[in-house]
């Protein structure tokens, strides 16, 4: 008997990795696919040569054709950290709408359910505190983070327009800031920004007062949240993340504790659009999936820091992350 088969865009990034990862361990065949514009072979190296994975090297904002039939698809393609979306906007606008379009048409065609992955970037800079599904959002659409805010509310709103008009089966997952090894070590984000900075030996580079807020979620309980939600029949947004929240200067302390290196903390101005404070209400993934994160912040981030430690020289020496500070300001 054949095995059902799986599409994961975005395979070779952080989360599309781990995804290919779950659904080989269920027993999926994966079709995974990714143009390489962020992602990296060497997330999926693992997996290459397989006999139930293969791999496309494709930009989904073209066409998208998959011989055979599909089960599900998992549209995570899309740059997710700030230093990419402010470096390449327009791809980032187009693979949020060219891209989604055509695979809710690739869904439509293969009778296959889709699940997109949305984010906590749609609620903006919060007035609504915690944030909940049914919050609107405080979104500036010509600002410098508006091309993926409003990248991936276009996403949900064309998934809700196919599963109304062509009763097609799809979900919706809001992802809130998420973390584990895969992470790319310099690319914006504030966790692996600290973790890089502490292990060349910098100080840690805080943006604004350090008052804003963050909750942290581990790669492994966001993958579980998405695989139940997959198989949930519920097509509304869900949130996914950890409620467990934390100021940045809290959480630049713990980083210097781990590490146990003894870099001071330097401030500098917040970028425009930052949001001031970010923790996702996950009732409705509690009552519906009976999901909840189970892996606290000192445990995962050991994991990682092990994992960025292990990482080469000349990855930890990369300096895209002296990039955020010049794109954040336009």
């Amino acid at each position: 008997m054949s095995k059902e088969r799986v599409l994961i865009t975005g395979a070779a990034g952080f989360l599309g990795s781990h995804l290919c990862d779950r659904f080989m361990k269920e027993g999926y065949y994966v079709i995974g696919m990714d143009n390489l514009i962020t992602g990296s072979m060497d997330n999926i190296a693992h997996l290459m040569g397989q006999e139930d994975f293969e791999f496309h090297h494709h930009d989904v904002t073209k066409y998208v054709h998959i011989s055979g039939d599909l089960k599900y698809i998992l549209h995570f393609a899309s740059p997710a950290s700030p230093i990419d979306y402010l470096k390449i906007p327009i791809q980032t606008l187009k693979v949020g709408a060219h891209g989604t379009h055509n695979l809710l048409g690739l869904a439509k065609d293969k009778k296959a359910r889709i699940l997109v992955a949305s984010t906590s970037e749609v609620y903006g800079d919060p007035l609504v505190h915690p944030q909940t599904e049914e919050y609107y959002g405080n979104v500036n659409p010509i600002g410098p983070r508006g091309v993926y805010d409003e990248a991936k509310r276009f996403m949900e709103s064309i998934t809700m327009a196919y599963h109304t008009y062509h009763k097609l089966e799809t979900r919706i997952i809001r992802i809130f800031n998420t973390y584990g090894p895969r992470m790319r070590l310099n690319d914006g984000r504030v966790l692996p920004a600290f973790i890089g900075q502490a292990l060349r030996g910098e100080d840690l580079t805080v943006f604004g007062d350090g008052s804003q807020t963050r909750s942290f979620c581990y790669v492994d309980d966001l993958v579980e949240g998405i695989y139940r939600l997959l198989l949930s029949d519920y097509a509304y947004p869900v949130n996914i993340g950890n409620p467990d929240e934390i100021t940045i200067s809290e959480f630049a302390e713990e980083i210097i504790k781990l590490t146990g290196t003894a870099q001071k903390v330097i401030y500098k101005d917040l970028p425009k659009d930052d949001p001031k404070q970010r923790k996702p209400d996950t009732t409705k993934a509690q009552e519906l999936l009976k999901w909840s994160p189970k892996v606290n912040r000192a445990e995962g981030l050991k994991i990682t820091y092990d994992y960025f430690k292990s990482l080469d020289r000349e990855k930890l020496f990369q300096t895209e992350h002296k990039d955020f500070e010049k794109y954040s300001k336009k």
